[in-house]
């Protein structure tokens, strides 16, 4: 039993990881229908922007942790402007090789600046660990939880009581009502795309400091996962994406304690395949009906 609660407590941290992950899937997906396949490569770029922070400017936790968030701001909105505005109107397929292309330019660029080898991230955070009647929690998955709670409120807070937020909830029901409206279309996909890819900051900056070990190519598991997080949640649905990164990371912990680590990555995409053949709209999705 207590091996039980000790795995929910390491998936609830991952899992917390791939919230902030999936939360920029499904927000780019309600404004603009597009699965951003690049949003994974950004997760990456956050935390080599938090390792150079660390290690050449030599700055704190926090600095870094909001060089990470702003760093990968700029870059989903420079993606976007320069990548995705040009085919807003094009084919869906179009979109989804445009996004496929980026991906690769950010993991080769990454290569190409860094070189591929993994490198080690500096201890910014108390390795302490209190241990509850063998029940052991460390200060880290404590503080993971915590940032990536507050950081998820912080979102529900701006797209529900702001007016930034309504403009958001206006575009992802109808783009050309809210323009007629006075909204800023362009704007708001910006802004979402900045404010998606500063959560995959975020998560590869805690990334970092949990595993102690980035390299370019890390984008790229964690990223289909945090898909299939936001899909299992209901995609386009903020809650769902919570809910769906919480249920991915305690499923591949269970899975990796008491079958075998090897079927880790597999589960995420069974879970995929049943969420898809049960119900295609995800755990907090509703049907919706489309005239032809």
């Amino acid at each position: 039993m207590v091996e039980f609660f000790q795995q929910m407590i390491n998936g609830i941290s991952l899992g917390s990881i791939y919230a902030l992950i999936a939360l920029g899937y499904t927000m780019v997906y309600g404004i603009i229908r597009l699965i951003n396949f690049a949003h994974g490569d950004i997760y990456m770029v956050g935390a080599f922007i938090g390792f150079f922070a660390t290690t050449v400017l030599k700055l704190p936790f926090f600095p870094a942790f909001l060089m990470a968030m702003a760093g990968c701001a700029v870059l989903g909105m420079i993606i976007e402007r320069i990548a995705y505005k040009p085919l807003r109107h094009a084919p869906t397929i179009t979109l989804l090789i445009t996004a496929i292309g980026v991906s690769f330019l950010l993991e080769y660029g990454m290569i190409w600046a860094m070189t591929p080898q993994p490198r080690a991230y500096p201890n910014l955070l108390p390795t302490y660990q209190f241990n509850f009647s063998g029940l052991i929690v460390s200060v880290q998955q404590l503080f993971i939880l915590v940032v990536a709670l507050v950081l998820m409120v912080l979102l529900h807070v701006l797209v529900q009581y702001t007016k930034a937020g309504k403009a958001m909830r206006a575009v992802s029901y109808d783009k050309e009502a809210a323009a007629l409206m006075g909204i800023n279309v362009d704007s708001v996909i910006s802004y979402t795309f900045a404010l998606g890819s500063a959560l995959a900051g975020a998560a590869g900056l805690l990334v970092g400091v949990y595993y102690n070990r980035i390299d370019p190519l890390m984008g790229i598991m964690p990223g289909l996962k945090a898909f299939v997080a936001a899909v299992l949640g209901g995609i386009g649905i903020v809650p769902g994406a919570m809910v769906g990164g919480l249920l991915m990371g305690v499923a591949e912990a269970l899975v990796s304690a008491f079958l075998s680590s090897t079927y880790r990555d597999a589960v995420a995409f069974a879970i995929l395949i049943i969420i898809l053949l049960i119900k295609p709209a995800g755990l907090l999705g509703k049907k919706t009906q489309e005239k032809v």
